[in-house]
C-alpha cells in the first residue's frame, strides 16, 4: 500500500488549502475530483499528481482509490458525497477521513462502524474545524469530571467569512429543525429555540444560539454524556430572522427557492481572503455538570477555522499514514485523546473557574 493521502474534492475552496499546505510541508497527496481540467491545473501548480473521477459508479471510485494509505474526502455537501466514498473506502480497504459537520454523516458512520471494524478500516469523519476542536474539549471536560451527564459546546469566529461549500453544507438543511441530545437520543428542536451569552475570553462575550452542530452526534460517542447542546455566536439580528424563517420552513424547503440561494450564493467570495485567513480567529468554549450541580468549563483560542482544518486534517492524514488508525467508527478525539487540538502551535486549555 502506497503510503499517499489521495485528496477528493481538491479543487474546492477548503480542499485548495489542504493541497497548498501539504504541498508547502512536503506531505505526500495525489489530488482527485469531478472536474478533470480544474484537477491537473491545481496538480500541476503544486507538483502532484492527479486523478480525475465522479462517485456516481463504485466500481470507478474504487479502481481510483485502490491503494492508497487512505483517503481524506472534502466534496460537499457530504450527506450526498460520504456514503459512495465510505462504501468504497470498505470495499477497497483504505482508512477515511473527511471534513464534515454533519449530523446525519457522522451517524452514517457511526452505523457503519461495524462493518469497518470488521474490515480494518478507521472511519473518521470531522476532522476540521467541524469537529476536531470541540469533540477534544468535551472529552477534556468529561475527564475532569466523569460523572458529568450534561455537555455544552460553543464555537465563534472573529475576522472571517464562510466558504461556498459551508454556504451549500447549510442550504441543504434550510428549513430543517435544530437538534440536542437529549437522554442518550438525538432529538428535533424548533431552530433558534434557545439563546444565552457566553464569555469565549476575556472581554469577548458573544450573544449565541442553540445549533446543530455535528457534536450533537460525535460527542455523545467520545464522552458517553447523554445531554449535548452546541450553540454559535451571532449577531442578534440575524438571530431575529432565523427565529423568523420556522415559520416559512415549507417554502425554504422548496426546491426553486434553495436553487435561487444557491446561485447568490455562488456570487459570493469562494472563502476568507489570504488576510483573514492569517488574521480571523476561532475559539471554542464548553462546560459539563453533574447530576450533583457539579460544573467544569474550558475553552480555546484557535487559528481561523478553515486555515485549523487545513493543518489539523493533515496532522491526523500523517498519524494515519503513521498506523495510528483504530479500526472502525472514531471521532478524532475517541482515537487520538483531547491532547490532539495541542499539537496545533500556540493552541492550550483555559480552564474557567
Amino acid at each position: 500500500m502506497r503510503q499517499e493521502v489521495l485528496l477528493y474534492g481538491a479543487t474546492g475552496y477548503t480542499g485548495q488549502l489542504i493541497a497548498r499546505r501539504a504541498a508547502g510541508l512536503g506531505i505526500p497527496l495525489v489530488l482527485a475530483g469531478r472536474n478533470a481540467e480544474k484537477t491537473r491545473r491545481l496538480a500541476e501548480e503544486l507538483g502532484m499528481s492527479y486523478r480525475a473521477f465522479g462517485l456516481a459508479d463504485a466500481d470507478e471510485i474504487c479502481e481510483h482509490i485502490r491503494g492508497f494509505g487512505l483517503v481524506l474526502h472534502a466534496a460537499g455537501p457530504f450527506v450526498h458525497t460520504a456514503r459512495p466514498m465510505m462504501e468504497a473506502c470498505l470495499r477497497a480497504g483504505l482508512h477515511y477521513l473527511d471534513i464534515t459537520g454533519e449530523i446525519a454523516v457522522f451517524e452514517m458512520a457511526a452505523a457503519l462502524g461495524p462493518r469497518a471494524a470488521e474490515a480494518g478500516v478507521m472511519l473518521m469523519p470531522g476532522v476540521g474545524f467541524d469537529v476536531v476542536p470541540t469533540d477534544c474539549t468535551a472529552l477534556y471536560l468529561k475527564r475532569q469530571l466523569p460523572d458529568a451527564d450534561q455537555l455544552t459546546l460553543a464555537i465563534a469566529s472573529v475576522g472571517s467569512r464562510m466558504s461556498h461549500g459551508t454556504i451549500f453544507s447549510m442550504l441543504e438543511n434550510l428549513g430543517a429543525p435544530g437538534a440536542i441530545r437529549r437522554n442518550g437520543e438525538i432529538t428535533a428542536v424548533p431552530i433558534g429555540h434557545k439563546t444565552r451569552t457566553i464569555a469565549f475570553g476575556e472581554g469577548l462575550e458573544r450573544f449565541a444560539m442553540a445549533i446543530p452542530w455535528g457534536d450533537v452526534s460525535t460527542a455523545y460517542y467520545s464522552t458517553g454524556i447523554p445531554n449535548i447542546e452546541v450553540f454559535s455566536a451571532l449577531h442578534p439580528k440575524t438571530y431575529k430572522w432565523i427565529r423568523w424563517q420556522r415559520h416559512f420552513a415549507w417554502l425554504l424547503r422548496s426546491a426553486q427557492v434553495r436553487h435561487y440561494l444557491r446561485k447568490r450564493a455562488a456570487k459570493l467570495p469562494p472563502g476568507p481572503s489570504a488576510r483573514q485567513l492569517e488574521a480571523g480567529r476561532a475559539y471554542v468554549w464548553g462546560s459539563v455538570r453533574n447530576a450533583a450541580g457539579e460544573s467544569r468549563t474550558a475553552r480555546l483560542a484557535l487559528p481561523e477555522g478553515y486555515a485549523l482544518t487545513a493543518l489539523i486534517s493533515l496532522i491526523i492524514a500523517q498519524k494515519v499514514l503513521a498506523g495510528q488508525a483504530p479500526a472502525g467508527f472514531r471521532t478524532p478525539a475517541m482515537a487520538y485523546g483531547p491532547e490532539l487540538i495541542l499539537e496545533v502551535d500556540g493552541v492550550k486549555w483555559e480552564d474557567v473557574r
